[in-house]
């Protein structure tokens, strides 16, 4: 089991590491490793009976150890004691500004950096331009009191994927980077990959844990689909297959009394339009449109809030145990007009004690979403490839009271955290999607190479 430890350094000529009164050091150990490097040196008992890590300039040199750490992690191998975990957070879409390396996205990754010393772990930036292959280290991002400073490190021991887009993702340098990091060097790389929305309907449709959470969700081929549909469930959403932000999403509804079909959709605004016919509809709206990209999914009436839908964004991060716990939840409710709960069309986040001050209530709304959500994270965990660490899932509840899964995303937007009351919550993702890589490196200290090939870990 890997320990935290406080650790400081001394000025010294020689490699020097003093370790912990509380830990005990194997011994034949004789050499620290911080990363992918690994330098000899002289490991004593702390002279003063601290407990604390005490590494020498010599040392933290050699192993290129950034002088402003404060807390790690340790782990110990046959004759090697690792210090760390050090995280490489890879993204692209850098600038040449030093104050703002990832352009806007630059704030959102100084505070998911800013966690290191909750999470006890040692995280940098870097894209594909940042490395020496050559020479093994990497030009990283650290970001601290100073504000960011670039720092050669050694390869991290374990790679959490921020890649912006799956324009990014499909990049061939970038899946080579990722694979030859993987393979060649045995690094755990996780959260690979977004999700599509399809594909994961279709892998967790036999999972019978998952499957009741699953609305009828059929890649959209014809206009009697849509009707049929229509025809079972009163309303539908045609939705992008690999969509995200509510762009694209069309709700469309039909009304009994006046036999009318109603489609609202978000462009420079919320619309709402009206047509005699289905037919009528689908080909004035989506006549220009590439059915292959589209999903139809059935319609759930949710609950709702002052007459708007609401539905909810839960997160689950794995935590340095590796297990899938339940990190925020919270409300969206519908802007006025809007087919989503997405901010951007005028959606609202709440807390569940904004949403409703019934105490019963809210606890019936946490419990069946945690439920929910947790299931539903094993689920994926098992069916799809890759080493997943976190999800975004957006999940509704029916006026039944029925959960359903609308979508799961692999890198989760941080919208719901604006909220005032969401803070603690935005810190605890964050925190969790870095102390994974403890996880991680412990697993690959006990079996080298495991974690870069698991398709899951739990």
């Amino acid at each position: 089991m890997a320990r935290k430890y406080k650790i400081e350094f001394f000025d010294a000529s020689d490699p020097i590491l003093y370790t912990p009164q509380s830990l005990p050091v194997l011994e034949n150990t004789g050499k620290v490793a911080f990363g992918s490097k690994i330098a000899a040196a002289k490991i004593e008992p702390h002279p003063n009976g601290r407990n604390v890590f005490s590494v020498s300039s010599a040392l933290a040199g050699e192993l290129r150890m950034p002088a402003f750490l404060t807390v790690l992690h340790c782990f110990q191998n046959s004759d090697i004691l690792m210090l760390g975990p050090l995280v490489g957070i890879f993204t692209a879409g850098f600038t040449p500004f030093e104050n703002r390396p990832a352009g806007a996205r630059s704030a959102w990754f100084a505070k998911l950096l800013s966690a290191q010393s909750a999470a006890c772990v040692v995280p940098f930036l870097f894209g594909e331009q940042h490395i020496d292959w050559e020479q093994g280290v990497i030009t990283g991002y650290f970001y601290g009191k100073a504000g960011w400073e670039k720092q050669e490190v050694p390869f991290p021991n374990a790679i959490y994927d921020r890649l912006p887009n799956r324009k990014s993702e499909k990049l061939v340098n970038a899946q080579k980077i990722k694979e030859k990091l993987e393979k060649e060097y045995f690094i755990p790389w996780y959260n690979p990959g977004f999700f599509n929305k399809l594909e994961i309907h279709e892998r967790l449709f036999q999972d019978p844990e998952a499957h009741p959470y699953l609305p009828e969700t059929n890649p959209l081929t014809s206009f009697h689909q849509i009707e049929r549909m229509l025809s079972d469930y009163g309303m539908v959403y045609i939705k992008p297959v690999n969509g995200s932000l509510g762009l694209g999403v069309h709700q469309i509804h039909y009304h009994h009394a006046s036999g009318a079909y109603y489609c609202r959709y978000r462009d420079t605004g919320n619309r709402l339009l009206k047509f005699s016919s289905l037919e009528n509809l689908i080909n004035h709206v989506f006549s220009k449109k590439q059915w292959n990209r589209l999903l139809v999914q059935q319609g759930i009436f949710l609950v709702t809030d002052g007459g708007r839908p609401v539905d909810f964004r839960v997160h689950t991060n794995k935590d340095e145990g590796g297990n899938w716990v339940v990190t925020a939840i919270a409300a969206k409710v519908a802007g006025p007009g809007s087919p989503t709960t997405h901010v951007r069309s005028g959606g609202l986040i709440k807390t569940l004690p904004e949403l409703t001050e019934n105490p019963e209530q809210q606890e019936m709304y946490r419990h069946a979403l945690e439920t929910a959500a947790l299931k539903l994270s094993r689920a994926i965990d098992e069916h799809v490839e890759g080493v997943i660490g976190e999800i975004g899932f957006d999940l509704g509840i029916g006026t039944d009271g029925k959960v359903w899964l609308f979508e799961a995303n692999s890198k989760p937007g941080r919208s719901i955290f604006n909220n005032p009351f969401m803070k603690a919550c935005d810190l605890l993702t964050r925190k969790l999607s870095l102390s994974f890589a403890v996880y991680l490196t412990e697993r690959q200290v006990q079996s080298p190479g495991e974690c870069s090939h698991d398709r899951h870990l739990v």
